[in-house]
């Protein structure tokens, strides 16, 4: 799982100028929330894993689908936080906490999660709300927009009303839903879900989970409850929805199959390894050797690590997220060759993954020959123009930019990973200095030169 513990947050998308006016609103509004919310809401960190985001979008399609929506450009990210609570981050991202999909049973359940914030989406409930932020597609206000989401997560709602005016406002501006459209992405959701033959009986069975929350403290409720308000008027008209549905749905092994790959590799890698050892035994299933071979690996075990990813191998000869945590296990055990040969074998069976491309890149870093550092620079641009905004891609971008002597584009890179992981006085500073190293006019330059103007427009000093 590359890239697995990064601050701040990511969007695939083509960079372009942000309008001032709109700059201006963004970072302000967005600088304020990040500067007085908690410490420990900021904290909280983005998962990037090839697997489980191809994964989750296999869930996602087919409600896509249903809801007249484009599922190429949708997309579902995971945040690191044992909380329950799922939201929609902008007009194609839906953000799912690791706790909410530990907590789901079945894929059913999750299609239930992501079809009501989907409604969201097609409703125009949080757009409306946000439009100006969402036009606001530079690296640097990226960054700050999930960043804002964590920690409005985080209940910050109170600190940021006093910087941005009122507390209402504040809830207003970042994912409180009313009741009505509560309702409103309720029956779309569950909609959607029967037309893509997804059991509704699952929406209820998600906000199951939930009951009696709003009985307690606002500290103790999970975020959810207190971002999608529950009532029992709420979750008697679900059951009404999902009831008209009933027998019109179908079984879905390959729905199935794919939660369970995401469901369980994200409690490999997140829950005690010595709890997941225990958990799956000797179970001789795929998934089973996945998460024995995880579960070695974080203890760390890495001989015992590396003989079960033998045999899932042998299992699944021709899996590319197999390969990519092959490689992954063998590069943070310094098993650097093996790792180099298994990245690249991923790269060819999955040549359109941005996530494995940085991986295979950070493992040609790893050698430090003057070769390998060539071909992981040609490897991680690649993988930048079809995911700019991963954190741990662009600390490796700088390090070979650095390592073929391109000083100005290694501060570009290091400016923009600065900028993703709202640290925007730190890449300021190394924004002016790639203003100074960068040919006027070039993309970098321009990249530079937006991340130098939102920490401008949010007051920050260089």
């Amino acid at each position: 799982m590359r890239a697995f513990f990064q601050r701040g947050g990511t969007r695939s998308m083509a960079a372009i100028r942000t309008a001032p006016a709109s700059r201006v609103l963004v970072a302000l509004a967005l600088a304020a929330l990040l500067a007085l919310a908690p410490a420990a809401s900021r904290a909280k960190t983005l998962i990037r894993d090839a697997e489980i985001e191809h994964a989750l979008k296999q869930l996602l399609r087919p409600l896509a689908n249903a809801a007249g929506m484009s599922g190429g450009s949708l997309r579902v990210l995971v945040i690191a936080d044992d909380s329950m609570n799922a939201f929609v981050l902008d007009g194609q991202t839906v953000a799912i906490h690791s706790g909410l999909l530990l907590r789901l049973d079945r894929a059913a359940e999750a299609q239930a999660v992501m079809a009501h914030e989907l409604a969201h989406i097609a409703n125009g409930h949080i757009v409306r709300r946000l439009t100006n932020m969402r036009s606001a597609k530079t690296t640097a206000a990226m960054g700050l927009l999930l960043s804002a989401a964590v920690a409005a997560s985080g209940n910050a709602g109170a600190a940021a009303g006093l910087a941005i005016g009122t507390q209402s406002t504040a809830q207003r501006l970042f994912f409180v839903h009313t009741r009505a459209e509560e309702a409103s992405a309720d029956q779309a959701g569950i909609r959607y879900m029967a037309r893509a033959g997804v059991e509704p009986e699952a929406m209820v069975d998600v906000l199951n989970i939930f009951r009696g929350q709003e009985a307690l403290s606002a500290g103790r409720q999970d975020p959810y409850v207190r971002t999608h308000p529950l009532t029992a008027d709420r979750l008697r008209s679900i059951k009404g929805y999902a009831a008209a549905y009933a027998g019109k749905t179908k079984d879905d092994p390959e729905a199935d199959y794919w939660f369970a790959r995401a469901k369980g590799k994200l409690g490999a890698f997140l829950q005690n390894p010595r709890y997941t050892l225990r958990r799956v035994g000797n179970d001789s299933s795929t998934l089973a050797i996945m998460e024995r071979a995880i579960a070695y690996h974080r203890l760390p075990d890495p001989d015992k690590a590396i003989a079960e990813m033998a045999r899932l191998e042998a299992a699944l000869p021709d899996d590319a997220y197999v390969l990519e945590l092959k490689g992954q296990i063998l590069l943070e055990s310094r098993r650097f060759g093996p790792a180099v040969t298994a990245y690249a074998r991923a790269v060819q069976l999955a040549p359109g993954e941005p996530l494995i491309l940085a991986g295979y890149g950070e493992a040609l870093l790893a050698p430090d020959t003057p070769d390998a550092n060539r071909k992981a620079l040609a490897v991680l641009e690649k993988a930048r123009a079809s995911d700019p905004y991963n954190p741990k891609l662009l600390r490796n971008l700088g390090v070979a930019y650095a390592r073929a002597g391109n000083n100005g584009m290694a501060s570009v890179a290091t400016a923009e990973r600065y900028a993703l992981t709202g640290q925007l006085g730190t890449a300021a500073i190394h924004a002016k200095r790639a203003i100074g190293l960068v040919p006027r006019g070039a993309p970098g330059w321009i990249r530079a030169q937006d991340i130098l103007s939102a920490a401008e427009s949010a007051g920050v000093r260089k």
